[in-house]
C-alpha cells in the first residue's frame, strides 16, 4: 500500500484495485490511476473535514464511491446550491453511527455498471462505523480480497478522541470519558494493520490521551498521527515519552505535506 499524507487528517490509501481518501478539505492531491475505485470517505461535516469540493473528483475518476456521515446535509436543494455534479449525486452513500455496510470493488480490470456495482465480486470493502465523541463517524474498513482470502484493515478516527480540555466542568469531564471508553471497548484487542489517529498540540498536557487509549486498547501495526495542525513536533514528544515506550516504533513520523509512506 502506497500511503500519502495531505493535510490536516486527510491521507490517501493506495493499493492494487483501490485508492481510499479520507476526509479531504484542501490540500494538493497525489494523481491516482483513474482505473482503480476511488472510495472517498468524510466522516463529519467540519469544515476541517469536510468541502463539496470532493464531489468534482467524478469529473476525473469515474470509478468513484462517496461515502459520507449522514451529519453532512445532501438533499437536493443543498447540491443544487453548492452545484454538485450530477454524475456524482448518483455514486454517494451516506452512513451513519455503529452501521455496517459491504461495497463492491470495480478494479481495473472489471467492469462498471450505472450504479457503480460489478459483476465480478472479487474485491470488496466492508466498511463499519462507530460514533465520534465530537460530530459524525470514525471509520473501520476491511479490504477484502476473495480470491486469495487476504484482508487489509484500516481504522480512520475521524473526530473521534479524548477531547478533554483544561477548565472543562467535572461533568463535561464524565461524559467525554464515558463516550470515548464506550467506543474503544467495542475495539478492544481487534487487529488494524494501519490506523489514523488525533493528536491534537490544541489540548496541551492532555494531548495524548485518546492516542495512548487508542493504542493500548487495540492492536494495530502501523499508526500515522493526525489532526496536529502542522504542529510535527508533537509526534516527537509523543514518541518520547517514557508511556509510549511500547509502541513508539509503531507511530509513523510525518515532516510534511505530500510525504510518501509505502507499507
Amino acid at each position: 500500500m502506497q500511503i500519502t499524507y495531505i493535510h490536516h487528517s486527510c491521507f490517501s490509501v493506495e493499493s492494487e484495485d483501490t485508492v481510499l481518501l479520507f476526509d479531504y478539505f484542501k490540500g494538493t492531491l497525489p494523481q491516482f490511476d483513474s482505473k482503480k475505485h476511488l472510495f472517498v470517505f468524510a466522516s463529519h461535516k467540519h469544515q476541517d473535514h469536510f468541502d463539496p469540493v470532493i464531489f468534482d473528483l467524478v469529473k476525473t475518476y469515474p470509478r468513484i464511491t462517496f461515502l459520507l456521515s449522514d451529519d453532512i446535509r445532501m438533499d437536493e436543494d443543498y447540491m443544487n446550491r453548492k452545484q454538485i455534479p450530477e454524475a456524482a449525486r448518483h455514486h454517494m452513500i451516506q452512513i451513519g453511527k455503529n452501521e455496517t455496510l459491504t461495497l463492491p470493488v470495480n478494479s481495473k480490470n472489471t467492469s462498471m455498471n450505472d450504479l457503480g456495482t460489478s459483476t465480478e465480486k472479487t474485491l470488496s470493502l466492508k466498511v463499519e462505523t462507530l460514533a465520534s465523541t465530537d460530530e459524525g463517524v470514525a471509520f473501520i474498513i476491511t479490504a477484502n480480497n476473495m480470491i486469495t482470502g487476504s484482508n487489509k484493515v484500516i481504522y480512520h478516527a475521524g473526530d473521534l478522541n479524548w477531547w478533554s480540555w483544561d477548565g472543562e466542568t467535572q461533568d463535561e469531564y464524565t461524559e467525554m470519558t464515558n463516550n470515548f471508553q464506550r467506543e474503544m471497548a467495542k475495539i478492544k484487542n481487534r487487529e488494524f494493520d494501519i490506523a489514523f489517529v488525533p493528536l491534537d498540540p490544541r489540548q496541551e498536557d492532555r494531548f495524548w490521551w485518546g492516542f495512548d487509549y487508542f493504542m493500548k486498547t487495540a492492536r494495530t501495526k502501523l499508526v500515522f498521527p493526525m489532526h496536529f495542525w502542522k504542529d510535527y513536533s508533537i509526534i516527537t514528544k509523543l514518541k518520547n515519552m517514557e508511556r509510549t515506550r511500547e509502541y513508539f516504533d509503531r507511530v509513523v513520523d510525518i515532516k510534511e505535506e505530500g510525504q510518501i509512506f509505502n507499507v
